[in-house]
C-alpha cells in the first residue's frame, strides 16, 4: 500500500494531474509488477514452509501463504479504486470523511488540515511543480541520502561494516542452542514456571523416567523370551544416561519370586494365574500389564534416565535409546511424553534449513522471470540469505533457541527480507539513468521512503508484544525486530 500511494504521488509529473485514469494507469504500471514480485515470492516462501514436520508451523504457513493472496488482490483492486475516488474528493475540494463541500482559503489552517488534508489555504490539487507535490523524506532520499550513500569512500565503510555484521551473523549461528524450554510454553506469571524452577533446583540430576514397552504378544512363560527381554533391559541400561539402580521391572520380581520355589512360571497356565502372587507382593504392577483371555497383550518397564541437561543430551538420549530397542530381538517401544518435545530437536535444523534454501530457490526463479536482469536477481537472492543469517546470528545474542516457535519467524523472515530488497532492485534496474549511481540514488528516491514506512509500521505494529508475558509473543517480536 505504501509503495502504491508512492508511485501515485510520482505519476503527478509524468501524467495529466487532473486526470484520475491516466494517474492510475502510470502508478500501476510503476508499481504493480514490484508489488506482484514481492507477493509471488512471499507466497511461494510460505507455502513451501507447509512441506515441514512440524503441524504447527504448516497450519501458520498455509494460513500466512493464503493471507497473502487475499491482501494482493485488495490491493491491485480495491485500493486502487480507493485510490481514484480519493483523487475525485481531492478535486472536489470535499472532506475526507463526510465528503460534503467545504470551503478553501476562508479558514484557518487547522480547518484546512482537518477537512482536506492540507494546511495550504489553496486547493491542494494544482501543484506547480514537482518538488512541492513530494514528501519531505523522498526529498530527503534524492537530495541527501542517496549521494552520500554513493560516495566512494561511504561505500568502503559500508562494505566493512557489512563484513563485520555478516562475520558477527556467522559466528552467531555456530552458537545457536536448540530446542523449547518448556517454561516457554507457559506465561511468566505461571504456577509452572515456579514448578520447573525446583525440578531444575532439586532434580536436575534426574531425567525423565522413560517407559520401555513390549509391543506384542509374547511367550513370557517362555525362559528364553524372559532372558531376551532381560538382555535388552540390560541394553538399554548401559546406556551413560541411565542410572541400572533405579529400573522397575515387574518381569524381574515376578522371576525373583519363582526362582525362591514359591510358583511355577514355566507355563502358559501357570504364569498367567499365578500374577495374582505378582499383584499381592506388588500391587502396582498390576497397571504394568495388559492381560486378555489369550494372555499377555503388551506390558512395560520403566528406567530412570540421569545427566539430561541440555537439548544436545535430550536428542542424544532419544537416538540412543530407539537404536537400543530397533536391536532387541523382542519387538520393544520407548517412550515419555517429553519425547514429542525431545523430537523436534532430531528434525529443526534441517527443516529450517530445508526450507530456507527451497524458498530462497523459489524466489530466485520468480525473481528471474519478473526482473529483467539475472545479475540483479541474484543480488535479490543474496539480500534475502544475508538477512537470514543475521536474523539466526542475532538470535543467539538475544537468547532465542531454534525451535518450533522460531523457525515459523524464520519462515516470516524470508517474506518481509525479499520485499524490500526486490522492490529497491527492480527499482535500480528499470531505472532510465545512465549510471550506477544515478541509478541507485532513483531506486532509493523512488522507493526509500515507502519502505522504510513498511519496516516502521511493522516495527511499531509488534513493538505492544515486548512487553507480552508469553514467550512466544515476545519471540515474534524480536525476530520482527532483527528482520
Amino acid at each position: 500500500m505504501f509503495i502504491m500511494i508512492s508511485s501515485w504521488e510520482q505519476s503527478s509529473s509524468k501524467a495529466d494531474k487532473s486526470d484520475t485514469k491516466s494517474r492510475l494507469a502510470e502508478t500501476y504500471s510503476e508499481a504493480a509488477l514490484s508489488v506482484t514480485i514481492t507477493t509471488l515470492t512471499d507466497v511461494l516462501a510460505f507455502f513451501i514452509g507447509t512441506w515441514t514436520a512440524f503441524p504447527s508451523v504448516r497450519s501458520f504457513c498455509l494460513y500466512t501463504g493464503t493471507a497473502f493472496v487475499f491482501c494482493y488482490v485488495y490491493v491491485i483492486t480495491f485500493f486502487g479504486a480507493v485510490i481514484a475516488l480519493n483523487h475525485k474528493r481531492v478535486k472536489g475540494n470535499r472532506h475526507w470523511l463526510t465528503c460534503v463541500q467545504v470551503e478553501v482559503g476562508k479558514k484557518s489552517c487547522m480547518y484546512n488540515a482537518c477537512c482536506l488534508g492540507s494546511c495550504s489555504s489553496e486547493a491542494p490539487e494544482p501543484e506547480t511543480s514537482e518538488t512541492e507535490s513530494e514528501h519531505p523524506m523522498s526529498i530527503f532520499f534524492k537530495k541527501y541520502y542517496g549521494p552520500f550513500l554513493t560516495g566512494k569512500w561511504i561505500k568502503l565503510l559500508v562494505v566493512l561494516l557489512y563484513g563485520a555484521y555478516l562475520g558477527g551473523s556467522i559466528y552467531g549461528c555456530t552458537q545457536m542452542k536448540e530446542g523449547i524450554d518448556l517454561r516457554n510454553l507457559a506465561s511468566d506469571d505461571s504456577y509452572v514456571i515456579a514448578y520447573y524452577d525446583d525440578d531444575d533446583r532439586y532434580f536436575s540430576e534426574y531425567g525423565p523416567r522413560v517407559m520401555v514397552v513390549v509391543t506384542e504378544s509374547v511367550n513370557y512363560w517362555d525362559e528364553s523370551v524372559r532372558n531376551d527381554i532381560e538382555a535388552c533391559l540390560q541394553d538399554l541400561e548401559n546406556s551413560t544416561y541411565v542410572d541400572r539402580n533405579l529400573s522397575l521391572s515387574w518381569l524381574r520380581v515376578y522371576t525373583g519370586i519363582a526362582g525362591s520355589g514359591l510358583i511355577n512360571i514355566n507355563s502358559k497356565d501357570h504364569f498367567i494365574n499365578n500374577l495374582s502372587v505378582l499383584f499381592q507382593y506388588s500391587p502396582s504392577f498390576e497397571w504394568d500389564i495388559h492381560k486378555t483371555v489369550e494372555g499377555i497383550r503388551a506390558s512395560r518397564f520403566f528406567i530412570q534416565t540421569v545427566n539430561v541437561t541440555s537439548a544436545v543430551d535430550e536428542k542424544n538420549l532419544l537416538n540412543e535409546l530407539r537404536d537400543r530397542a530397533k536391536q532387541c530381538v523382542v519387538p520393544l517401544m520407548v517412550y515419555h511424553p517429553a519425547f514429542i518435545y525431545y523430537d523436534q530437536y532430531l528434525v529443526i535444523v534441517q527443516n529450517t534449513i530445508q526450507n530456507v534454501v527451497i524458498a530462497a530457490g523459489a524466489m530466485l526463479v520468480v525473481s528471474l522471470v519478473l526482473i529483467p536482469s539475472p545479475l540483479c536477481c541474484l543480488w535479490v537472492t543474496f539480500a534475502i540469505a544475508s538477512v537470514i543469517v543475521g536474523v539466526s546470528g542475532f538470535m543467539t545474542f538475544w537468547d532465542i533457541s531454534l525451535d518450533s516457535i522460531s523457525m515459523i519467524n524464520l519462515v516470516i523472515c524470508i517474506g518481509f527480507s525479499v520485499d524490500f530488497s526486490a522492490h529497491i532492485s527492480y527499482a535500480f534496474v528499470t531505472s532510465g539513468e545512465s549510471s550506477a549511481n544515478e541509478k541507485a540514488i532513483g531506486a532509493l528516491h523512488q522507493l526509500g521512503y515507502p519502505v522504510l514506512q513498511g519496516a516502521v509500521s511493522t516495527v511499531l505494529g509488534v513493538v505492544v508484544l515486548a512487553a507480552a508475558k508469553t514467550y512466544i509473543f515476545r519471540t515474534f517480536f524480536k525476530i520482527m525486530f532483527l528482520v
